[in-house]
């Protein structure tokens, strides 16, 4: 049976929340050494709760922390390519529990502003708490963050798009698009072809005909809301945006699919 097959059973008998949790306490489990000896040989390192990190990401102390400043760097060159980064202000859409945005402050220097939004409550009481420098905003599902037009010069969002309905991708780019400053840069990563291998033999004809494929019957924006974007549907979204950047990374042996990322500025 595919992996497809087996998350779209799981969720028609309302298990999926339940196999998740079995995921978290195992992942939890086997990442208890490894995690354990990061706390001491990093005591000065505020981490968050351990679901927290897993909603987002994974239970690796190692990799939430130390790998995520390559990561945060990583973002840092993506947008430099495009955009001076001089001066200005930067958000991180769905910051979860400040992975990436925890290291720009660092890497972006004092003329930059940072904020984060994420529709977690804990997550941004979290960061709010114990991340300096930065100013957090817990966001609703809605599309809605309290900012002005035309604000920010630089938007980033990492596998948020991929939690989302199709009206949610709309809402949410329109409302992305309102505060984003005419020539700022906006970077997201999606669900794209190197996915196909996790959907069911329906699901693969509708994604090659471009439509967006949603697995939902869970909550949506959690981690278990899996949204998969072919080209197609992207592009269509981003018709009123000038598209810099799409990449198809290539798939490593042994590690993770990697996600398509998308850059754009707005006209």
């Amino acid at each position: 049976m595919r992996k497809g097959s087996i998350s779209n059973f799981l969720r028609q008998l309302r298990l999926i929340y339940f196999a998740d949790w079995m995921r978290y306490f195992y992942q939890r489990f086997k990442n208890r050494k490894i995690n354990r000896l990061f706390r001491l040989e990093n005591p000065g390192v505020k981490l968050p709760p351990d679901y927290l990190i897993y909603e987002s990401f994974q239970i690796n102390y190692h990799k939430y922390f130390t790998e995520s400043i390559e990561s945060a760097r990583w973002v840092v060159d993506k947008i430099r390519k495009h955009k001076t980064l001089e001066s200005g202000n930067i958000l991180d859409w769905g910051c979860g529990p400040g992975r990436i945005i925890r290291h720009l402050p660092g890497l972006l220097g004092d003329n930059w502003y940072c904020y984060g939004t994420d529709y977690n409550s804990k997550s941004i009481s979290w960061c709010s708490k114990n991340l300096q420098g930065i100013e957090f905003n817990n966001n609703a599902l809605e599309a809605q963050l309290p900012y002005p037009n035309d604000f920010f010069d630089a938007i980033y969002g990492l596998s948020i798009f991929t939690h989302l309905s199709s009206r949610m991708h709309q809402e949410w780019f329109e409302e992305l698009h309102r505060v984003l400053k005419p020539g700022g840069v906006m970077l997201v990563t999606t669900h794209g072809a190197n996915f196909k291998e996790k959907l069911t033999s329906r699901e693969c004809q509708q994604f090659e005909a471009g439509e967006l494929i949603v697995r939902g019957k869970v909550k949506e924006g959690h981690r278990t809301y899996s949204a998969f974007q072919p080209s197609a549907f992207m592009e269509k979204l981003f018709a009123k945006v000038d598209v810099l950047e799409h990449e198809v990374p290539v798939p490593e042996k042994g590690r993770w699919l990697p996600q398509d990322v998308w850059i754009v500025r707005k006209k």
